[in-house]
């Protein structure tokens, strides 16, 4: 094959319109321009919805993939834990029967979890087969190229990043009190704790206003956000031109997760300027350098959480300084150029042009 040519991949995941990080980091790619510079088609294998509709889509996209995977290189599958790596491990040993080259990007928070805990020795050994199908397997942060060492060879093992379009850069007026959440709303991404601490904070500032952003996965913690209606306002589901009305609105963006790969909402948050209050978890003290671009706190501690944000809701200065370090940040570590010219060039390697 030459050079020039290019590179036929096909690439798998969730529908792009579904609700969550894989379908944001596959959106980038295509803003991007990544179907420009490769023969790129994509397979959605799961969507948003019931059980039966989760089923009819992963059902139709295998026999899309057996029509079309014949005539691509590389299969890209996105993957992260649970019923997700159930679904792809079914395409992986399909591909790998093709004699198709196989690029595995795991964005899974809670690989842990469902490899140790919901694994008997049997299940892991299982696991461990599949994910050493892959010519190349991808890790968000430096966290999990170790963890996943255990389980394929490490030169296999490639550490790229989320990325993001960095936005235009507004001016950002800091000290408002007005944080931002982007995600599930769920107990797993720490709903409960910030309503825990905000509920104690706004004694201290009762001008201070939290907007959600996300889909309610829980009718109870819906019910605690609607009583505090007089300061908790609730956006659904928020993209484009909306969700960066909302990322320059706020000064402080929130996110209080109990596991993490690599979210793009941080990325996002910082990119707007926004100073970043996070958990310690997954690859978010890669993205977040404590005390410069954001403050880091415990996961399910509601008391570390309250803290960690009383340093930005107190000191004006302080949240000014990091969003503005957190965008430099962004701009020079995380842009969607510097990743598609690594993913290219992973490409390239696993068919032994590089």
């Amino acid at each position: 094959m030459k050079e020039r040519e290019k590179i036929k991949v096909l690439m798998l995941g969730p529908d792009r319109r579904v609700h969550g990080g894989i379908s944001a980091v596959v959106n980038n790619f295509y803003d991007a321009g990544l179907d420009e510079k490769i023969s790129l088609a994509y397979i959605g294998t799961m969507v948003d919805g019931s059980k039966l509709r989760k089923l009819l889509k992963a059902v139709g996209a295998f026999g899309m993939f057996l029509v079309k995977a014949p005539g691509y290189q590389i299969i890209h599958v996105n993957m992260a834990s649970d019923s997700s790596y159930r679904r792809k491990a079914v395409f992986i040993k399909t591909a790998k029967l093709l004699g198709k080259k196989i690029v595995i990007h795991q964005h899974g928070g809670d690989f842990e979890s469902f490899y140790y805990k919901e694994q008997d020795e049997r299940g892991r050994a299982k696991i461990d087969r599949v994910l050493s199908m892959g010519d190349a397997f991808l890790v968000l942060a430096p966290y999990w190229q170790n963890f996943f060492s255990h389980m394929v060879p490490r030169e296999r093992i490639t550490l790229l990043p989320n990325t993001i379009l960095l936005p235009k850069q507004g001016e950002k007026e800091y000290g408002q009190h007005r944080l931002l959440f982007l995600g599930r709303l769920c107990r797993n991404k720490g709903i409960e704790e910030l309503l825990k601490a905000l509920s104690s904070l706004r004694q201290e500032y009762p001008d201070i206003r939290l907007y959600l952003g996300g889909i309610w996965e829980d009718q109870e913690l819906k019910q605690e956000a609607e009583r505090r209606g007089d300061f908790v306002t609730w956006l659904g589901w928020v993209k484009g031109k909306e969700k960066e009305k909302y990322l320059q609105l706020c000064d402080i963006f929130v996110l209080p997760s109990y596991f993490e790969g690599q979210p793009v909402s941080v990325l996002e948050a910082m990119g707007a300027g926004c100073a970043v209050v996070a958990s310690q978890v997954g690859g978010i003290p890669q993205m977040i350098t404590e005390g410069e671009t954001g403050v880091l706190v415990a996961p399910k501690d509601a008391g570390s959480l309250e803290e960690g944000l009383r340093r930005v809701l107190s000191d004006a200065g302080l949240c000014r300084h990091m969003g503005e370090q957190a965008r430099k940040k962004v701009e020079k570590e995380f842009s969607i150029e510097s990743s598609m010219d690594k993913l290219l060039e992973i490409y390239r390697k696993v068919l032994g042009l590089s």
